[in-house]
């Protein structure tokens, strides 16, 4: 099918804006790191279920997330708002789901069944409202501009927001742990862990309503699609449209690699520290390495970009990945060796977050440039269900192999079986995905398709 609509570029975004992407992003950031580090530590430390039981809440509560995706997504793609408006005032949402996250670490009382049953239904709720936030969080880009530079330029204000909400929902959240009476200066669970775990959690949930305002006051649609159709797209038209698109499936399996390492890494890290290095306070230095990294890398990414291309970019920040991994897979015990693990993690993050954010823009402009219709909250939506689809499962996974392991929370020394696994769980597994991406992105055209459309934007 040739080419037949595309809208003329837009304005030049302000600074303010982008900075309203980076408020946004910093309070998402805070309430899915502070969950992903210490929400399955929680269950098993905190309200004493079983590690593959709460392996499987996780997944399970994961699962749904990913199928609520296209679901809440084809939902937003066909509706309007009075204002005319198709994603801004989902940002709204936010203030539910930062409830939620106290919800989440909330101490039910009763049998590990009751417990069990608590925690999937609050984890339920928690996801269904992470998606709503997700319709923003991963769409307005598309709708905010469509010039190429300030895509990328507002998803590194986004990828530096991000550093700093992983900062404040890790880093400070120990020290708040502490202050509320979770734990000791050692960095280990005390008597008060119940009521200093919900504490942390409020705190948590109040800066995510402020970052969320900022975004919403500060933010405008200027992106509409070039013919108006208010027509409803079938379902099957939209996985045609989705299906066909090229970038759009190497797009989403850059997602699921990027997403299952990741998930390896922040679900492993707080046990790896506790049992491997001895306590659990430690996980602290190793998330300050990977957050100052990534913060300087963040400004770097658009001149790499701008040297290399996309595809290059793309496939450099993988081999970075990769490479940062061996010392750490031949010295699992060494401090330095993971923080060198951990610093190229934060390299491959910081590039891969604008890259794919960056592409998810893109591909929605050159769907409705060859089909007629704008599929804003559906490229995200469809291609969460894939990664997080494969991340439930690497989550259970991790359950999985550490209760085969032997993993036995009361114990303050683990059998050497379950250090031999987290020390795989945060080395070679993940290195393996990023081989995945480095071939995933070497036949990526997505640069080529998006300079042939602007050329054509600039006539118009």
């Amino acid at each position: 099918m040739s080419e037949k609509h595309y809208t003329a570029i837009t304005p030049k975004m302000p600074f303010r804006e982008k900075a309203g992407f980076a408020a946004f992003s910093a309070s998402n950031n805070i309430v899915y790191q502070f969950k992903s580090l210490y929400y399955l530590f929680f269950l098993t430390n905190v309200l004493g279920i079983g590690i593959g039981l709460a392996g499987t809440v996780f997944a399970i509560g994961t699962i749904w997330d990913a199928v609520n995706d296209p679901l809440i997504g084809y939902a937003a793609l066909n509706h309007t708002f009075k204002s005319g408006e198709k994603i801004r005032p989902y940002i709204l949402t936010s203030v539910p789901w930062a409830f939620s996250i106290v919800l989440l670490f909330a101490a039910f009382r009763g049998s590990e069944a009751i417990k069990v049953a608590a925690a999937l239904v609050i984890y339920f709720v928690f996801e269904a409202l992470n998606t709503y936030c997700g319709i923003p969080y991963n769409s307005m880009g598309a709708v905010a501009t469509n010039r190429d530079e300030d895509r990328r330029s507002l998803n590194v204000y986004r990828n530096i927001g991000g550093c700093l909400g992983t900062a404040i929902g890790a880093l400070a959240c120990l020290p708040l742990l502490r202050l509320f009476g979770a734990m000791d200066a050692a960095g280990n669970l005390t008597d008060g862990a119940k009521r200093g775990f919900i504490l942390t959690a409020s705190v948590m949930g109040v800066i995510c309503i402020i970052g969320a305002a900022i975004h919403y006051f500060t933010t405008k649609e200027r992106v509409h699609q070039a013919e108006e159709n208010e027509e409803r797209i079938p379902f099957k038209e939209v996985v045609r449209m989705l299906t066909r698109s090229n970038s759009f499936i190497r797009n989403t399996l850059y997602i699921i690699c990027y997403g299952c390492s990741n998930t390896l890494l922040l679900t492993s890290l707080t046990y790896y520290a506790t049992y491997v290095l001895g306590s659990t306070s430690a996980a602290t230095g190793i998330q300050a390495v990977y957050l100052a990294v990534s913060l300087i890398m963040s400004v770097f990414v658009s001149m790499i970009d701008k040297r290399l291309g996309r595809r290059k970019t793309m496939m450099f920040g993988a081999v970075f990945y990769i490479i940062s991994k061996v010392w750490f897979i031949f010295a699992p015990a060494n401090r330095i060796a993971m923080f060198v693990n951990a610093a190229g993690v934060a390299v491959g993050v910081a590039i891969t977050f604008v890259m794919f954010n960056t592409n998810r823009n893109n591909i929605v402009d050159l769907i409705e440039s060859k089909e007629g219709r704008r599929l804003d909250s559906m490229v995200s939506t469809v291609d969460n269900l894939a990664a997080k689809l494969a991340q439930s499962l690497v989550t259970w996974l991790i359950g999985v192999t550490l209760a085969a392991a032997g993993y036995n929370a009361e114990l303050t020394i683990q059998p050497p079986a379950v250090i031999t696994t987290l020390n795989a769980l945060i080395g070679v597994v993940p290195m393996l995905f990023g081989v995945a991406m480095f071939f995933v992105v070497r036949g990526f055209k997505i640069e080529e398709e998006i300079k042939a459309l602007n050329e054509k934007r600039l006539k118009i």
